[in-house]
């Protein structure tokens, strides 16, 4: 759930004018908005890009490092410092990459959880944005679930749209966005549904996850609205 938590922050840089979303950032061509949505061509970890910046979605941590890099350059204080006044009132901490390197506790989740549905550390208009396709009809590979067309994203945020196969449940409307990670963890918010779900393991991200986490999400949304 790491890059949820640091998109938000990063969206706080965007409002405060550290940063402008469009802005160039990243590989030439490319802009700070790239770098969130996973546009700018470069590489799931460092190296150089391994396509043109808007010509289709490569998931990337290494962008969001180098989104990270230019907010701390910016605020003047690594981008750690800047996470920890962002997210203040929780025990979350940022001990690595800003693709991966969020600790915290079940009590931050759920506080990370509420922004995403009633946001108070960004301005509505601003995560409305954020959950909108960004670069729209890019095509691109969504880890574990393979070629998506077009595979939609936000700023931070994947999209669940009319993607098949996914990670959410047959009963999640299209404006489900959220994320998951090899560390056998989810959260996603369904707006339309006014409910958000989030779920924790000790097992990396395997076909088991893949069968068992669209079941998951159906047996809750069927439950809350019988």
């Amino acid at each position: 759930m790491t890059k949820l938590a640091t998109a938000v922050a990063m969206l706080v840089a965007a409002e405060e004018g550290i940063v402008d979303l469009d802005e160039p950032a990243g590989p030439p061509g490319s802009t700070f908005r790239h770098l969130l949505a996973h546009a700018s061509g470069l590489p799931f970890d460092h190296g150089a890009p391994i396509a043109r910046p808007g010509a289709r979605r490569v998931y990337s941590n290494y962008g969001f490092d180098v989104a990270a890099a230019l907010v701390e350059e910016r605020a003047g204080m690594p981008f750690s410092e800047y996470f920890a006044h962002v997210w203040s009132d929780t025990t979350a901490v940022l001990t690595g990459s800003a693709g991966s390197g969020v600790e915290g506790t079940l009590d931050d989740l759920l506080l990370l959880a509420r922004e995403l549905r009633e946001p108070t550390r960004l301005a509505r208009e601003t995560l409305d944005e954020a959950v909108s396709v960004q670069f729209p009809g890019l095509v691109g590979v969504l880890p574990g679930f393979g070629r998506q067309e077009p595979n939609d994203w936000g700023l931070g945020f994947e999209l669940r749209d009319a993607k098949s196969p996914h990670w959410t449940g047959a009963r999640n409307s299209p404006r489900t966005f959220g994320h998951f990670g090899r560390s056998g963890t989810f959260l996603w918010v369904d707006p339309d549904a006014n409910l958000a779900l989030a779920c924790l393991t000790d097992l990396a991200f395997g076909d088991w996850a893949a069968e068992a986490w669209p079941r998951l999400a159906d047996s809750v949304l069927e439950e809350v609205h019988q």
